[in-house]
C-alpha cells in the first residue's frame, strides 16, 4: 500500500518541460521547427540573431540550444565561443543546424566544443528531434 501512495505522490511532482532556445535568422524554417518543437513539448524561445542569443541563454536559462551559424550582428561560431567561455553557460548543449557543410567548418565548432554538428541539407527534423531528445538524455 504505501510504495502504491509513494508512486502516486511522485506523480503528482509537474515535470517542467526541457527548455531550447532555438537561434535561426531564417523565418519561414523557424516557423516549422517550432511547431514541431512545441508539439514534442519543449518549451521554445526562438531568437533570429546571435546578439538575441547570447541575452536569451542567460535570461531563458535554456538546457539546450539549437543555434544557427550564419546568422546577423554575431555568428554561430562566436555565439558558441562566447557561451563555453562563461562559466553560468559552459555546460550548455548546444547542437549547431547549419547549411555549411565544410569540414573546416565541423572541425572549428568541434574544436570550440559544440555537442553536434548538423547540416541543414543532411537531415530532416525527425532527425534533429532525435539528435535533440539524445542530449537531454531523453531518447
Amino acid at each position: 500500500m504505501e510504495s502504491n501512495a509513494t508512486s502516486d505522490a511522485s506523480m503528482d511532482v509537474p515535470k517542467h518541460p526541457k527548455r531550447i532556445l532555438f537561434v535561426e535568422d531564417d523565418d519561414a524554417l523557424a516557423g516549422v521547427y517550432l511547431v514541431r518543437l512545441q508539439a514534442e513539448g519543449f518549451d521554445v524561445k526562438r531568437v533570429s540573431n546571435g546578439e538575441e542569443a547570447l541575452a536569451a541563454a542567460t535570461s531563458f536559462k535554456p538546457d539546450l540550444i539549437l543555434l544557427d551559424v550564419m546568422m546577423p550582428k554575431v555568428s554561430g561560431f562566436d555565439v558558441l565561443d562566447i557561451l563555453r567561455n562563461t562559466p553560468e553557460t559552459a555546460n550548455l548543449k548546444i547542437i549547431m543546424l547549419t547549411a555549411l557543410s565544410q569540414e573546416s567548418d565541423r572541425k572549428r565548432a568541434e574544436s570550440m566544443g559544440v555537442d553536434e554538428y548538423l547540416v541543414k541539407s543532411q537531415v530532416v527534423i525527425t532527425d534533429v528531434i532525435d539528435r535533440i531528445k539524445h542530449h537531454l538524455g531523453l531518447a
